[in-house]
């Protein structure tokens, strides 16, 4: 095997390639100065002091509601690839396909509606 200029350009990059990413790490870590001690310790609240633990208790209604962003969050991020291919497709099937899923995507909107999901409660009563 012959050690050309194609191999020696391979290794440099593999260094490289390795260095890049490690180098910022060692920089931060000799570079960054060192705290203890203090208010270093102390969770951070927006710039607030904190008034009580840093794991308070929040309302089981904002995890429902996420939930539910995430999950409609996830249906629109599926018309994106949909809306730019739309303008090279011919024939009425992306079309029919697209109403499919708007279809169902209704459904779980008016299903969400009837079960109450959307109504703001003051309290959920955990069982």
């Amino acid at each position: 095997m012959v050690f050309d200029t194609l191999h020696l350009a391979i290794i440099i990059f593999l260094v490289v390639g390795f260095l890049f990413p490690i180098a910022p790490l060692i920089l931060g870590f000799l570079l960054a100065p060192r705290t203890s001690g203090g208010d270093y310790l102390m969770p951070y609240e927006c710039g607030m002091v904190p008034h009580d633990r840093a794991w308070g208790h929040f309302g089981l209604n904002y995890y429902l509601y996420a939930l539910i962003f995430i999950a409609f969050d996830v249906d629109v991020l599926y018309l994106f690839p949909i809306a730019v291919h739309y303008k090279f497709a011919e024939g009425w099937l992306p079309f029919i396909e697209l109403t499919y899923f708007l279809f169902f995507v209704l459904l779980a909107i008016l299903y969400f509606k009837a079960k109450g999901i959307f109504d703001w409660p003051r309290r959920i009563q955990v069982k």
